[in-house]
Formats: structure tokens, sequence, C-alpha cells
């Protein structure tokens, strides 16, 4: 038995994957019967391809626009090893999502396979191809984390992941690493993957394979796990298919829903998304802001959404009351009620959507540190947390712990206070139509008269995370409304949670006294 082949898709997915299959081969059918009369049946195209086929590290990914032959050269990048001595220690797998999205690339390696290796068998039952000389690729689909514990314990020396932003976190992705081993000597071992700089997984592949500012050079990153690079792929490479289709460009502007979309589709750009929830309104020239020292008349308070296996976020913002800020010389007007993410503090683990698994206390300590390292503890008031860090065990909650008494040094402070964030029905679809409204005001009016509304705007060189995952956040597919809740969604979390509640909540929030009470010192030991 091959593992994850024991699969028995639903009715819906058996025709969903039937459909692509069929259209797929049907195209792949025509596109062999023009390439006919060739001697060689497939070979890398000068660039890209050749790039990802004779990449020597472990770790690769091929991205770029659509139409650059991604998904062939990830098969051939199995296939080239194939027949080469290794036998059966050459075993790999190849990953989709979902199971009617293996339709394409099953189609695909029928096209190509059956000319290259004409003795090799693929069986539908399992989606297997089986070479005389021992070799074997499996197509799979993993759509949670723990459909990894189907090839734990497996030797998997190839590992291929098509179209890796699918999926919405690294969770599916890294784990499978722990298969990629031989133990035939000489056995090469390589994880491969290709993607569109669009879906879900947008912000961690982007920020795994370091796809910031020139996205389109090759990028090798050597840090302390295994050498891992990016290599971008574009259609005007893939001289077969325009050569074949002259209008195919044309085709994927046709398709593509808005001009973030395009740029993706046709760029390859890692700067826009598509289809995101503020992607159409955010802008980093209106939106970021250069760092500052916060007014003395404007409020300081922070926000707070939990998580321990999942990271935890704590924002503290600045808000205007109408004073203009002084930055270095550069006077920047602002509207009273005006937004400041002015600091942020992400707890995870350094992979992204991984939380580090804090005490509630050491985070309690923590924000009280940075708060006096920044001078303005004695101005920070609470803002909205979680509700959930209000749920009682055992007689205690999270709050509960962020509330007693922090020990920095020889002295003692006292503990951190929240007010619950509104998580009623409802509340997440309110709170992101609020943010987008927000992102929006900060923009100049068109006829280029003075804002009069409060916009949202971010210190960008101190809150790297916001900007990592909030402006490429995924709508949820099944309720365009909301954020996708599988994406990395912290940060956005705790700021929606301080923008509703500011605009809201806080004139009718009834808060205990003590807990504004800022003339409370600190206390010598």
């Amino acid at each position: 038995m091959f593992p994850g082949s024991d699969y028995q898709p639903t009715a819906e997915e058996a025709r969903e994957f039937d459909e692509q299959f069929h259209r797929r081969l049907h195209e792949e059918q025509q596109a062999a019967s023009r390439d006919g009369k060739t001697k060689v049946i497939w070979s890398p195209q000068p660039g890209s391809q050749q790039n990802f086929m004779a990449c020597p590290h472990f770790e690769a990914l091929i991205h770029g626009t659509r139409g650059g032959g991604k998904t062939d050269v990830l098969l051939m990048a199995f296939a080239q090893h194939v027949g080469k001595g290794h036998g059966e220690a050459w075993r790999g797998v190849i990953f989709r999502q979902t199971y009617p999205q293996l339709g394409d690339i099953t189609a695909k390696s029928i096209r190509w396979f059956r000319q290259i290796f004409p003795q090799a068998k693929f069986s539908r039952s399992t989606f297997t191809w089986e070479w005389p000389t021992g070799e074997v690729l499996m197509f799979r689909h993993m759509d949670k984390p723990s459909d990894y514990w189907n090839y734990h314990g497996h030797e998997l020396p190839f590992i291929g992941f098509e179209e890796l932003t699918n999926w919405p976190t690294s969770e599916c992705y890294t784990p499978m690493f722990a298969c990629c081993r031989a133990s035939k000597k000489g056995v090469p071992r390589m994880v491969r993957a290709n993607t569109n700089p669009y879906g879900p997984g947008h912000s961690w592949v982007k920020d795994r394979f370091r796809l910031y500012g020139k996205w389109w050079r090759t990028i090798i990153i050597d840090d302390e796990e295994q050498t891992r690079v990016a290599i971008h792929s574009h259609l005007s490479e893939n001289k077969i298919l325009l050569e074949a289709d002259p209008k195919y460009e044309k085709t994927i502007t046709a398709a593509a829903s808005n001009e973030a979309m395009k740029e993706a589709w046709l760029r390859g750009d890692w700067s826009v998304t598509a289809g995101g929830m503020f992607d159409d309104l955010w802008s980093e020239e209106h939106n970021i802001v250069p760092n500052f020292d916060p007014p003395s008349s404007w409020r300081i308070d922070r926000s707070f959404d939990w998580g321990s296996a999942r990271p935890f976020a704590v924002g503290w913002w600045a808000e205007s009351d109408g004073t203009d800020l002084d930055v270095g010389g550069l006077t920047i007007p602002t509207v009273r009620r005006d937004l400041f993410l002015w600091r942020e503090w992400y707890g995870w683990s350094g992979h992204p959507n991984t939380g580090c698994r804090m005490l509630a206390v050491d985070v309690a300590k923590g924000i009280v540190e940075r708060q006096l390292a920044w001078g303005i503890h004695h101005r920070v008031r609470p803002g909205p947390a979680d509700s959930e860090i209000y749920a009682v065990q055992n007689r205690v909650s999270i709050a509960t712990d962020m509330k007693s008494p922090v020990r920095i040094g020889t002295r003692i402070y006292p503990g951190i206070t929240w007010i619950k964030a509104n998580k009623r029905p409802g509340s997440r679809k309110q709170g992101a139509e609020i943010m987008r409204k927000l992102i929006k005001q900060a923009h100049p009016n068109e006829d280029n008269t003075p804002r009069e509304k409060p916009g949202l705007f971010v210190v960008g060189e101190e809150c790297r995370h916001f900007l990592r995952t909030v402006p490429s956040l995924p709508r949820d597919e099944k309720d365009p409304d909301d954020v996708d809740d599988e994406a990395e969604d912290h940060i956005y979390d705790m700021s929606r949670y301080r923008c509703f509640w500011r605009f809201r909540e806080r004139r009718i929030a009834t808060v205990p006294a003590e807990i504004y009470d800022l003339s409370r010192p600190e206390r010598p030991l």
C-alpha cells in the first residue's frame, strides 16, 4: 500500500477531478500532436526551467507568471533522476492541496511520461507512477497538517508541492522535510515547489523565500536551515507555448478579475495580491509613515490577540487629537482620531503562524519592559483584548495571570490589564469593514482638499509583521465579507479589535476606574 492511496473522495471531489483531468488531458493530447515530429520530447527551456532543473540546493521554489511551464519542470525535476541507478530508492511525492486539483498534474504527467518512459505504468486507483527499474512517483493531496502522519517514517528523497500558496500556512509544507531522506548512498534529496504569487499562503511563502523588493532575481537564503532558493519564471521564457498560442497573454489578461490579479498573473509580482481583504485599498505611499515620537497630547493604548501554539500579537496605538506631526523637520498633518499603529510585538517562533508558547505572565512582563524602554509606560492605557483570555480554568485565567504584579530588576510594577474585545456574532465582518474604511480615509482626497475623516496608518519600520501579513490577507472563499481564518491573521485580529473598539464601542464602554488609574507608581522591593 502506498501512503495516502486509500483516500476515498466524495462524489463532488470525484466529479471535479474528472472534469479537470479530462479537460487537461484533451489539451495535452492536442499539444502532443503538435509536437509529434520533434525528436526531443521535452527539454528545459533556457532561463528559469534550466536553473530549476540544475539547482543543487535542498529546497527550491520556481515562482512567477502563469504560463511559465512550472508544472512541467516540477515533474521533470523528479524524472531526470529516473534510470540513473537509484532504483527503488528514488521515490517521490507531489502534493496538491485538494483532491480535484490533482487532475491537472495527472494529465500533464500522462502526456509526457508515456512518451519519455513508455514502459512506466500509471495506476489511476493509487495515483502512482511505477518504473520497471523500481522508481516511484505518487500524486497526493494534503489538506490539513495531520495528513503528514500518512507519510511519517517513509523515505521520500523527492518531495514536491504544486501551487504552494494554496496552503494558508507552512504547517503542511515544512513537516514533510523530515521524510526527505534516503538510506542508499548517492541518492539526491530535494524539496521542490512551484507557485504564482496568489492565494491564502501568499504571506508565508513570500516571507520564507524573501520575495521582497527585487523578487524577480534568483534569491538564495542560507540560514540555520538547509539552503533554499527562489527562481523567478516568466511567460516570455516559454517560447513553445507562445508559438502554439500567440494570444495566451491576452487570454490571461481577460481572465483576471482586477488589476492586482493581472499583475500577479502576468508579472508574477509579489508586491500585489489578488482578491484579498485589503489589497485593493492598501497604499504603501499613504498608509505607511516614518517613525515618530507621539505628541504628549495624543492618547496611547494597546490591543492584544492571545496565542500560544499560534502567535500572540500586541499593538501599541497612538491616536491623534488633531495635532500635526513633526518628523525630522517634515510636517505631517493629522485629523482628530487618526489611528497610528506605532509599535508591535509578535510572539512567533520565527516560522509563519507558529507561536512561541510564552506564558501569560512572561507576555505581561515583556509588555512592561518594552513600555519602559520606549519611555511610554506611564502613558499607556488598556485597550481591547481577545475575550478568550477571560475564560476561567481551575479558577485562573490568562487575564488574571497578566494582571499579576510584574518584577523588573529590583522594582515591582502593576500588571497588565485589558478590556474585553467585541467578539459577538458579526463583529469580524464589521471590524474588517471598519478597517477598510480607515485605510481608505488615510488617502488624500482626489480634489486635493484636506482630509476630514480619520484614517489608519502604520509605522512601517517598527511594524514589519503588520506589513507582512495584513495587506495581503485573503478573503474567505465561502464568505467573501470575512477574512480567511486559516491565514496568518493574528496581527489583523489585534488591529481589528482596536479599530472596532475605537469607532463603535469606546464611547459606551464602561471601564472600572482603577484600570485607568495611571498614578500608581512602581514600588521598590
